[in-house]
């Protein structure tokens, strides 16, 4: 086909936008999501282990949507299938914390795109609490057609720019457990459904990360729990 041949269809894309826990990519997903909306077009709004709890995307602001809860059994082009089949449009998907899909659930998701021409626009962190890459996110970096990293600047303790997630149990940094654990509560769930009484997440720089050193406040009782 030529080039101004109207037959030519744009294609779908997919965009992985990765960066630290306060950042902004909640708010980010959001915000993308009313751009597509008002321009007419109909998407799904996707997360999975949100703070809300299941089937609501939520932020550290405030803001939120309901959304489809993205277990591991999901298919995700099934789901967008099933839409179709039933007359329902589904011209792109805001897909948060998409790092904690799994590797199929990607692949699926550039499937989408390469087959079906949906725009996808995925969420989340690029490393865990030791800084190696969540295998989701690893899979994003390799497949997405442009990564770009959140640019709302989040602050170590020191004031350096805070680049990674550190797991604080008990007020020490942890250095070993399961990849996944939900902090910030009173209780967590990991894979084997069991955490530390105590868990919770502080950004740090890589300096603090690497040292342990939680800042002035962990050294003297204060507390430094997020919220």
């Amino acid at each position: 086909m030529a080039a101004g041949d109207s037959r030519l269809r744009r294609g779908g894309s997919l965009k992985f936008f990765y960066g630290p826990m306060d950042c902004g990519k909640s708010t980010l997903a959001l915000q993308m999501d009313y751009n597509h909306a008002r321009q007419g077009r109909h998407g799904m709004v996707l997360t999975t282990i949100d703070r809300a709890g299941p089937g609501r995307l939520s932020t550290r602001i405030g803001l939120g949507k309901e959304a489809v809860e993205v277990d591991a059994g999901l298919d995700l082009r099934r789901l967008v299938r099933d839409r179709w089949a039933r007359g329902i449009r589904v011209d792109y998907l805001i897909c948060d914390e998409a790092s904690f899909y799994t590797v199929a659930q990607i692949e699926q998701l550039a499937d989408l795109v390469d087959t079906s021409d949906v725009d996808v626009y995925a969420f989340g962190l690029a490393t865990d609490f030791r800084t190696s890459l969540f295998p989701a996110a690893q899979r994003l970096f390799e497949l997405a057609d442009e990564v770009t990293r959140v640019q709302v600047e989040v602050l170590c303790w020191c004031g350096r720019p805070g680049l990674l997630n550190a797991r604080v149990v008990d007020g020490s940094i942890a250095r070993e457990g399961d990849q996944v654990v939900i902090g910030d509560t009173a209780e967590g769930a990991g894979e084997n459904d069991e955490a530390p009484a105590d868990v919770h997440y502080q950004v740090l720089c890589r300096r603090h990360h690497r040292g342990g050193d939680l800042g002035p406040l962990a050294r003297t009782g204060g507390q430094l729990r997020l919220v």
